[in-house]
């Protein structure tokens, strides 16, 4: 599964149009939740901060692997979902 992020948008300062919580957990929540875990908004933030095109993933889930937080540290994380029910609604979904 690919990222709907594109390289370019990623090199262009975007901002967000608006924002909103989840209400249920999918895998576009599960990613969300990593990098907003690791100090980010979402893809588009982690790669503009960066300078990367790719962002590592788990090629069996898709799902985010490892994340540079902004203090060079690195967050690495499962195969499986992390985001439990419980911690959905905290989740952030930025609309571009």
């Amino acid at each position: 599964k690919k990222s709907d992020v594109s390289g370019a948008m990623a090199k262009a300062d975007i901002k967000p149009k608006s924002i909103h919580y989840a209400r249920k957990w999918s895998d576009d929540v599960e990613n969300l939740y990593r990098f907003q875990l690791a100090g980010y908004r979402d893809e588009v933030e982690y790669k503009q901060i960066k300078q990367v095109d790719m962002v590592e993933c788990w090629p069996e889930t898709g799902f985010v692997k490892k994340l540079q937080r902004k203090d060079n540290t690195f967050y690495y994380y499962d195969k499986q979902r992390e985001c439990e029910d419980k911690e959905v609604h905290k989740v952030k979904v930025y609309v571009y």
